[in-house]
């Protein structure tokens, strides 16, 4: 489940809201087991979701760093071969 929650320091462009609340909702799912919760556990599940998004915004604006930005294509090629030499 936590395979799609990627970094999102440090890149040009800057993460994206959907970014920050796409891993957000990853680490919520893998936090509660639930990869859709139930009608009862549905507003809490949302709720921790919005508040992991919000400390990850304040997280990201509020780390700093002397290292160049990293580029988004560049960081998916290498990603990508990473994966080909795992998988074939």
């Amino acid at each position: 489940m936590c395979r799609n929650i990627k970094t999102l320091f440090n890149f040009e462009p800057p993460a994206t809201e959907d970014e920050i609340h796409a891993s957000a909702l990853q680490f919520v799912r893998k936090l509660s087991g639930f990869n859709k919760p139930s009608q009862s556990n549905e507003a809490a599940f949302n709720l921790a979701v919005t508040e992991v998004s919000d400390a990850a915004r304040r997280l990201l604006i509020s780390l700093q760093t002397n290292a160049p930005a990293r580029d988004r294509e560049i960081e998916a090629e290498k990603a990508r071969e990473r994966s080909r030499l795992r998988f074939g």
